[in-house]
C-alpha cells in the first residue's frame, strides 16, 4: 500500500514538473463591435530562464480572425505580455483555445494551454450611407473625378485609416465600385477607391464608425469634373464628334462670310479671315489614330497596374486612340466608353 502511494506521488510530481509555462489571457475587452480590430493580450510566466522563443497555435476560434503571425511582446518584470490583433468577424464571437509552446535551447517541454472565453460583441445598426468602415481614425488624402460615360462620373480617392480593415470597405446605391490599390497591415491602411456615380451628384457622402470618438462621422468629396485623369493628368474623356462637328461648320460659315467680304470689298484682310477658319477646319478632319489591339487583351478603368479589369477583347480589334501615358494607351470602346490599354498588348500590322 505505502509502496502504491509513493508510486502515485512521483507520478504526479513528474506531471507538475514538466509544467513550465503559466498562460491566461489578459485585458480581454469588456465590449466589442462586430468589424473592430481589437488587441487582445497573453499574459506568460515562465519557470525556465534560458529559451528560444514562445509559440503560440490557436484552434477552435469562433467569430474572430487571428490577423498577426507573431505577437506584439512586452516584458514586465518574469512576465511577458504578448499582444494579437483580432478581427471580430461574427456576432457570437469567442476567443480560441491557444495551445502554448516553450522553445528552449535543449530540452522538451510540455506545452501549456488556455481556454478561449466569449465575448460581449455589440452590432451595429449603421445609416445608408455607411462605408463599412470601422476605424481609429479616417483620412481623405486626395481625390479626383473625370466622366465616365454619359450618365455617370468615376470619382476615385485614397483613404488613410488608424487601425481599421479597408478590405471590407463598401458603398450602396453607386453604379460600379472597386479597389484600385491597397497597402498591407491594419495599423495604418490606404486604399485606393473609386466609386461610379450619376453625373446628377453634386456631393459624394459617406460615413464611417470613429471607434475612438464611439459615433458615426461622415466624409464628403465635392464633386468638381476633371478633364485628367486621376493619376497621369491625361483626358479620360473620348473626343466628342458631334461638338467638333458644330464647330466645323461654324469655322465654314466664318470662312464662307469672309470670302464674300473679300468679292464685295476687294480687301487682303477678309483673305486672312477666310484661311484661318479654313486650317481650323483641316485640323478637325485629320483622322484619329487608330491602335491594334490583341484578342485576350484586358481593358483597364485606370491606367494603373493591378487596376480593375471591365473588358477582355473577344478578337484582335481596332480601337480610336485617345492618347497615351507611361505603358499605357488610352482607347475609346464602340459603346463610346474609353478604357486603357497596356502597351504589351497592341500589336502592330
Amino acid at each position: 500500500m505505502l509502496k502504491l502511494l509513493l508510486l502515485t506521488l512521483l507520478f504526479v510530481s513528474s506531471l507538475f514538473a514538466s509544467k513550465v509555462l503559466y498562460v491566461q489571457y489578459a485585458e480581454v475587452p469588456k465590449r466589442v463591435i462586430k468589424g473592430e480590430i481589437v488587441p487582445i493580450t497573453l499574459k506568460t510566466l515562465s519557470v525556465v530562464k534560458k529559451f528560444r522563443d514562445i509559440r503560440y497555435s490557436f484552434t477552435n476560434k469562433k467569430g474572430i480572425k487571428v490577423l498577426d503571425g507573431s505577437p506584439h511582446r512586452v516584458k514586465k518584470g518574469k512576465f511577458y505580455y504578448d499582444t494579437f490583433r483580432m478581427l471580430i468577424t461574427g456576432s457570437n464571437a469567442v476567443l480560441p483555445n491557444v495551445k502554448v509552446t516553450l522553445v528552449p535551447h535543449s530540452e522538451n517541454y510540455d506545452p501549456s494551454y488556455v481556454q478561449g472565453q466569449k465575448l460581449n460583441v455589440i452590432t451595429l445598426n449603421p445609416p445608408k450611407d455607411f462605408s463599412n468602415i470601422l476605424a481609429d481614425s479616417l483620412i481623405l488624402k486626395e481625390y479626383k473625378t473625370t466622366s465616365y460615360d454619359t450618365m455617370h462620373n468615376i470619382v476615385v480617392f485614397v483613404l488613410e485609416a488608424k487601425n481599421s480593415n479597408l478590405r471590407n470597405i463598401h458603398f450602396n446605391n453607386v453604379y460600379k465600385q472597386g479597389v484600385e490599390s491597397l497597402s498591407a497591415g491594419y495599423y495604418h491602411p490606404k486604399v485606393t477607391y473609386y466609386v461610379v456615380i450619376e453625373k446628377n451628384i453634386d456631393f459624394f457622402k459617406f460615413s464611417y464608425f470613429n471607434l475612438k470618438q464611439n459615433k458615426y462621422e461622415q466624409i464628403t468629396i465635392p464633386i468638381v469634373v476633371d478633364d485628367d485623369s486621376v493619376a497621369t493628368q491625361t483626358d479620360l474623356k473620348p473626343r466628342n464628334q458631334s461638338h467638333e462637328q458644330l464647330k466645323m461648320y461654324i469655322a465654314l460659315g466664318v470662312a464662307l462670310f469672309a470670302l464674300l467680304l473679300f468679292v464685295l470689298k476687294k480687301k487682303l484682310v477678309f483673305i486672312v479671315l477666310f484661311i484661318i477658319p479654313m486650317i481650323y477646319i483641316a485640323y478637325l478632319n485629320i483622322p484619329q489614330k487608330k491602335v491594334c489591339v490583341k484578342a485576350g487583351a484586358k481593358i483597364y478603368l485606370l491606367p494603373v497596374h493591378n487596376g480593375t479589369v471591365f473588358e477582355t477583347t473577344q478578337m484582335q480589334q481596332e480601337f480610336t486612340k485617345e492618347g497615351s501615358v507611361d505603358k499605357f494607351v488610352k482607347v475609346q470602346l464602340q459603346n463610346d466608353k474609353i478604357g486603357w490599354v497596356k502597351n504589351e498588348d497592341t500589336c502592330s500590322y
